[in-house]
């Protein structure tokens, strides 16, 4: 059965037990794909990158509400209201 590995670098759970920061180095700050029995069992993150993916995720949130708010009525504020 074939799998789509969405990872340039892949490493063994065997490899990650053996040396865990080696691996997520190997990655060299991108995602190591962990292989258990040549099957991807999950992803490997550096945090930076994981960091990053969070960010962008939030970005894309806060831009689908403000699409959903553009054609709502504006509302009048005064400054001295606030």
């Amino acid at each position: 059965m074939a799998n789509l590995i969405l990872a340039e670098m892949t490493a063994s759970v065997s490899e990650l037990k053996k040396n865990p920061m080696g691996t997520v180095a190997a990655g060299d700050g991108f995602p190591v794909a962990i292989l258990n029995r040549n099957e991807p069992a999950f992803y490997c993150v550096p945090a930076k990158a994981y960091e990053a993916l969070m960010d962008k995720l939030e970005d894309i949130e806060l831009n689908a509400i403000a699409d959903a708010r553009k054609n709502q009525p504006e509302i009048e504020v005064r400054l001295d209201e606030l």
